[in-house]
């Protein structure tokens, strides 16, 4: 059995979309206002939650803040666990999709209208659930338009991408303005209105997609659907007494997160390694995704920190100052997407006319990550400065080099995790990358406690030779990588 990405695709012969098939404006559509929503809200989200209450926020330690940001950012990655069981095993990825982005919205509502931390907490909750889903179920339904021959397949997941910041550029601008001039919950509100628009543009357009993205892979026999609503309940419940007894706290979330994903993504390569429905081929480019999972960690736990680390940057260290007028907080979380929008195309283009001559996959993680690490080494000439100091153009440099190291991993990463992917595990593959990203974004936020605006040297220093290290370690061992990938680039 092969899942319909490792086969022919739907679009092989449709170029209508930038030379890509017509059914990715649909997926690219939903993505780019489901990235408005979600990065327009993380935009103002931690400064929301430290800023003081006669500032318009809630008044958390600015710890315990940067914790529950990471801690929240892990959870959306960890729930791709979910919604890629539900995908593969009772709706299909594009039911899926669909009904996460209602989730979504709901979650944004809450976080509009919903008081004081009962906001916080429903809204959070409903967004990572929501996001969860759509994000594993969005690039799985990408994957089922390609054949995995198909050169276009990299440049279309790079467009894909460009969706994605569009999204994240227009998001933070938009909240940003209006947290400064009418407050926090006028820029929720506006997160929730962009997550409407896309839940109608891609109404219009579902029903376009292709069949193969509606296919349940490894159907749930009827005779277990009790026992998992059983196990379902049991979580539940589990998780609320661990709340009330004080096992999982504000404080700790980050940590809990962090354990949480590490055993889930731990199980979850047992669970596909070992089963007997996946032949050897399929089990070696599953052991070869071991590398590039681990180095994936450390990527996203040094470049998820523009929510955490960078946010407190832009407040305290950063001059905002252009022309006598302040620029807001969060608009500094739209300069990385701007150089996605510019690069994205440019990177599609190389890797298209390369085509098997492009840099394989391993090699792509391993400049990634090595090019991750120097953008942390770049702090450091305005390292222990006066307070908002920094020059803009020195933050603006700085996330260039982000953007460059997240093009060299990012895209690549999704398209490789598709052309890895067993047949029966195709859709919970995608999940098992997205826990790379979660376990990353966990470990931001938990790391960010260790940030001292008056000490940065150590910080930057440390985490950035990390990085390298991690890059240099993959790229010597990329050969024998490529050979467990068993022709996969």
């Amino acid at each position: 059995m092969s899942t319909p990405s490792l086969t022919r695709g739907s679009g092989d012969n449709d170029t209508r979309f930038f030379g890509q098939p017509w059914a990715l404006a649909h997926v690219f559509g939903v993505e780019m206002w489901e990235r408005f929503s979600f990065y327009g809200m993380q935009g103002i989200l931690l400064i929301y939650m430290y800023y003081s209450v006669t500032e318009g926020g809630l008044g958390i330690d600015r710890g315990i803040a940067t914790g529950i940001v990471g801690a929240y950012g892990g959870t959306v990655y960890l729930s791709t666990i979910l919604g890629g069981w539900l995908a593969d095993r009772l709706l299909g990825s594009e039911r899926v999709l669909f009904y996460s982005a209602w989730v979504i919205m709901a979650g944004h509502i809450a976080l509009a209208v919903l008081p004081n931390v009962w906001g916080l907490g429903v809204g959070l909750i409903l967004v990572a659930v929501g996001s969860g889903g759509l994000k594993a179920n969005a690039t799985a339904v990408v994957g089922t338009l390609y054949s995995a021959d198909d050169v276009r397949r990299d440049a279309g997941f790079s467009l894909f991408y460009l969706g994605i910041n569009l999204g994240a550029f227009l998001g933070p601008l938009i909240t940003g303005v209006l947290q400064n001039n009418v407050g926090f919950h006028w820029g929720f509100g506006a997160a929730a209105v962009g997550m409407g628009l896309g839940l109608i543009q891609y109404s219009f357009g579902r029903k376009q997609l292709p069949e193969s993205s509606r296919v349940v892979t490894n159907p749930l026999p009827a005779d277990r659907y009790a026992r998992m609503i059983w196990i379902a309940v049991g979580a539940l419940a589990l998780l609320v007494v661990l709340v009330l007894v004080g096992v999982i706290r504000a404080d700790n979330l980050a940590a809990v997160v962090i354990l949480v994903t590490l055993v889930a993504a731990i199980a979850y390569f047992f669970v596909i390694i070992s089963s007997k429905h996946i032949d050897a081929d399929a089990r070696s480019r599953v052991v070869a995704f071991i590398p590039l999972f681990i180095v994936n960690v450390g990527f996203w736990s040094l470049y998820q920190q523009q929510f955490t680390v960078l946010t407190i940057y832009s407040d305290e260290r950063l001059n905002r100052s252009i022309f006598g007028w302040e620029m807001p907080v969060s608009w500094v979380n739209s300069i990385g997407p701007i150089f996605v929008i510019i690069l994205s195309g440019v990177f599609a283009l190389v890797w298209t006319k390369l085509g098997n001559r492009a840099p394989a996959a391993p090699v792509k993680f391993s400049l990634g990550a090595i090019i991750m690490g120097v953008a942390f080494l770049l702090f450091l000439p305005w390292a222990n400065g006066a307070a908002n100091a920094t020059p803009l153009i020195a933050i603006v440099f700085i996330l260039l080099v982000f953007t460059v190291a997240e093009l060299f991993i990012s895209p690549p990463g999704l398209s490789v995790t598709t052309k890895l992917a067993p047949a029966r595990f195709h859709t919970q593959m995608v999940s098992l990358y997205f826990l790379s990203v979660a376990l990353g974004t966990a470990i931001a936020g938990w790391l960010a406690q260790f940030y001292d605006p008056t000490d940065e040297v150590p910080y930057f220093l440390i985490l950035g030779a990390i990085a390298i290290a991690m890059g240099i370690a993959l790229l010597l061992g990329s050969r024998p990588v490529l050979a467990l990938m068993k022709g996969v680039r």
